[in-house]
């Protein structure tokens, strides 16, 4: 059986887990300029392995609107190449035998407003993620009522401990929102 300390330890690294995701998402919307962490989604087909690029190739990022991919291996140039035209990326990668290059155009207005749409879908089903959390955690919480092992003062403020770590989940959650539409609608 679990005690009060548990359940709302278990239940906030739950809640930690669901930002981390939150970030890891964020960081793979595309925004004005180019960014390696949008190549970590993409996964390569490599000798039957499927690898993302940045585990099998240097990424830099010359300016602010290319990313230029040298692979360790050149022969495995047209595979990275098919992963990206295959991804949801968008763009359409330049191999001349050694490296890729991946010029990021300008986003228009409508596009950036489009991927505003996007982060905040996202950010909704992370905090669906952390109510869902809250009501494991209250649901636990009564669980040791009924056995009795509880009393309802005890449950009163562990009820309130989750609430109080379910707000301050959501308002990080709002601020890594606000801050990535900032950096989304930066021209």
């Amino acid at each position: 059986m679990s005690s009060v300390d548990d359940i709302l330890l278990t239940h906030e690294l739950q809640m930690e887990k669901t930002l981390e995701s939150l970030s890891y998402q964020f960081a793979s919307v595309r925004t004005g300029r180019a960014s390696a962490a949008m190549l970590e989604r993409i996964q390569v087909d490599y000798y039957g392995t499927l690898t993302p690029i940045t585990q099998m190739a240097g990424v830099k990022s010359p300016d602010a609107h290319l990313l230029v991919i040298e692979p360790w291996d050149k022969n495995s140039l047209k595979d990275i190449e098919k992963a990206i035209l295959a991804s949801d990326l968008g763009i359409t990668p330049s191999n001349d035998g050694h490296i890729i290059r991946l010029p990021f155009p300008p986003l228009t207005e409508e596009r950036r407003k489009e991927l505003v749409k996007q982060c905040k879908q996202i950010a909704e089903d992370a905090k669906v993620s952390i109510r869902n959390t809250r009501r494991d955690a209250n649901t636990k919480l009564e669980r040791l009522i009924k056995d009795e092992s509880l009393s309802e003062d005890e449950e009163r403020s562990a009820e309130e401990e989750v609430q109080r770590l379910t707000d301050l989940h959501v308002e990080k959650i709002n601020q890594a929102l606000k801050n990535k539409e900032a950096e989304v609608m930066e021209v």
